[in-house]
């Protein structure tokens, strides 16, 4: 589609670019992953490959406990994002780095009409200058009568042709949005898609768990069925995997040019139920809104009713199949969080609306669930467990993934067993 010139070219108009030319480290992973993407189309660059060869990391980097390439790749991110918002944003090559994947991808700018350029100005242009053409003077005396008429119908046919063309570049909303959509790896178009279908965009609703007590004295957990009082309630608080997890998503909807709404669980109506897509992020435990609605009904979340784990939330496969575990527990408590589970859960409230439920055990656990849907490669593993291959084939699921957690941040997640609803 590009020569590789024009994306070389591209490549060091971001680099010297207010974005980016401050950045030496972001240039240099920006210009190895260009050269790696135009060199290899197609192939996967590793996390261990940019560490040693662009960062000179020691050959024992261990991508899961070191995180600077997954950092400095979502920088990288958010600078291309915002150099094409602004300075770029007539640049005729867009230049993304997908979610999940460290190779460059190049689109053509759907902004091809150049600011303060409209199809009447540009049509007026080029009658101005046939009729210029036509006035001028004849240097054939032996010309046809008809040249002045079959110059006007040329004129007329010309000015047609342009607006027609400045017309289908000038397309719709709808046709733009589903151009654009077209753009983004193929995973992320199937299963994120449905959620642009609607002229809402959705909700992504997380957990606020009930707290009483005082943020400066201590909080602890509101327990109704010790008769305390709800005067006193805080529930404006969340996870730092809630968090991040919004900001996944926000990024995932960015890349297929849509956009997410946010509210907590505390101010959801059923109403909204009614009227939107949405996206649950948390347990049941801490966003309460789950025990209101259709929940997941395979995976479920429970409390450890007795023995040494008495009392911790788990997640209880009902009914399990060959292979799936029967119960399912984060580390631990007083150990070290290394691993937790996390349920995926899609369902169907009415012929236009999804709900989609993603929480773990932990707000470390519904973060690595979170990045796990948001990564074209671990997504598409998903998608082929369910077998599905295209746009509107994807039906209620519900999936238990592990996730394996290192110093708070998850490194890995695994897909332990999947539930076709």
């Amino acid at each position: 589609m590009f020569s590789r010139e024009q994306i070389h070219d591209e490549i060091e108009r971001l680099a010297n670019s207010e974005a980016l030319h401050n950045s030496e480290s972001l240039c240099k992973l920006l210009r190895y992953l260009a050269e790696q993407s135009m060199e290899n189309p197609g192939a996967a660059i590793k996390e261990y490959q940019i560490a040693t060869e662009v960062f000179h990391r020691s050959a024992d980097f261990d991508p899961q406990l070191d995180s600077v390439i997954r950092v400095q790749a979502g920088r990288l991110r958010t600078k291309l994002a915002s150099y094409y918002t602004h300075e770029g944003e007539d640049d005729r090559i867009i230049v993304e780095l997908p979610k999940g994947n460290y190779a460059l991808h190049f689109r053509e700018n759907p902004r091809r009409i150049k600011s303060g350029e409209t199809p009447e100005t540009k049509v007026a242009e080029h009658v101005e200058a046939l009729q210029h053409h036509s006035n001028a003077p004849e240097e054939h005396p032996r010309s046809s009568p008809l040249v002045p008429v079959l110059s006007t119908l040329l004129v007329l046919a010309l000015a047609a042709l342009i607006v027609m063309s400045s017309t289908r570049r000038g397309v719709s909303a709808d046709t733009a949005a589903a151009a654009n959509l077209q753009s983004a790896p193929a995973a992320l178009q199937i299963f994120w898609g449905q959620f642009l279908a609607t002229p809402e965009a959705p909700w992504v609703v997380f957990s606020n768990a009930s707290f009483v007590g005082r943020p400066e004295t201590g909080l602890r957990y509101y327990n109704p069925a010790a008769g305390e009082s709800q005067t006193q309630i805080f529930d404006h608080y969340t996870g730092v995997g809630e968090v991040l997890s919004v900001h996944a998503l926000d990024d995932v909807f960015a890349t297929l040019h849509g956009r997410v709404r946010v509210k907590r669980g505390s101010l959801f109506t059923l109403d909204d139920l009614k009227q939107n897509n949405l996206i649950f992020l948390g347990s049941p435990a801490e966003n309460l809104t789950l025990r209101d609605i259709p929940s997941t009904s395979h995976f479920v979340f429970q409390r450890v009713a007795s023995g040494a784990r008495a009392g911790d939330l788990s997640i209880a496969t009902v009914a399990p199949r060959p292979g799936e575990p029967a119960v399912s527990l984060a580390s631990p408590n007083g150990q070290p969080l290394a691993e937790d589970y996390a349920v995926v859960g899609l369902k169907k409230i009415s012929d236009s609306h999804l709900v989609l439920i993603v929480a773990g055990t932990t707000t470390f656990g519904t973060q690595g669930a979170v990045e796990y849907l948001c990564r074209q490669e671990s997504l598409q593993t998903l998608l082929d467990h369910l077998g599905v291959h295209k746009p509107g084939e994807l039906h209620p699921f519900e999936a238990l993934l592990r996730i394996r957690i290192s110093h708070g941040v998850p490194v890995d997640e695994t897909l332990v067993a999947v539930s076709s609803n």
